[in-house]
């Protein structure tokens, strides 16, 4: 499987061919551990400035954003033109501004290629498919959202890293962060951040010997 051809083709500095890339798993969540409500509320989601600042650095070092088939739609409906509008706030320029440049992955088995613009599908052997792109040179692949697809990826053990904000808020119930895992994946704590509008940042790096 091969990335669209305006894909970043430039040499990256001292990557060494056998590196692969890291696929980086990016998720806001409950404290109780739900990523939407009942009917995929996301209303309780804060956000701020420094917040959003944050993730741009993070964003800076992707050139490939992976999403499943619901959170692709939804990006798409929105953030081609949202750097465009009247009201278009510096973070909104800014991450239409990447979101436009990247190339995007989505995993969807009912979805088709055709027609669609610095995109691929990827709808079988998600491992084969996704470790292929891995070994191709260029930044960091990263996952927004998308639970079902991230807890498919989780199961292959294609995940390299996890940064997870949690909101200072208890929903009860709704839809959960991680869904029918049975294997094991051990973690350390890389690094962790607090914003001001009570959302905690922690960041988990896959053990090398998981």
């Amino acid at each position: 499987i091969q990335l669209p051809e305006n894909h970043n083709e430039q040499k990256i500095t001292n990557q060494k061919l056998y590196q692969m890339r890291n696929l980086i798993f990016f998720m806001h969540t409950s404290l109780d551990g739900f990523v939407a409500g009942v009917n995929g509320e996301m209303d309780w989601i804060k956000f701020d400035d420094d917040l959003f600042d944050f993730v741009a650095t993070m964003t800076d070092q992707a050139d490939t954003a992976l999403y499943g088939r619901v959170t692709y739609e939804m990006m798409q409906s929105y953030w081609p033109k949202a750097g465009e509008q009247p009201n278009a706030t510096k973070h909104d320029k800014e991450h239409s501004d990447w979101y436009n440049q990247v190339s995007k992955v989505v995993l969807s088995k009912t979805m088709q290629e055709t027609g669609l613009q610095n995109t691929i599908v990827i709808g079988d052997r998600l491992s084969d498919n996704i470790i292929k792109i891995k070994k191709q040179v260029g930044k960091n692949i990263i996952i927004f959202g998308s639970p079902r697809a991230s807890q498919s990826l989780l199961k292959e053990g294609l995940i390299d890293e996890f940064w997870l904000f949690v909101n200072p808020i208890i929903l009860g119930q709704g839809m959960p962060l991680f869904k029918d895992i049975t294997g094991t994946t051990k973690l350390k704590l890389a690094d962790s951040k607090t914003f001001a509008c009570g959302v905690i940042a922690l960041h988990y790096e896959k053990l090398k010997n998981n």
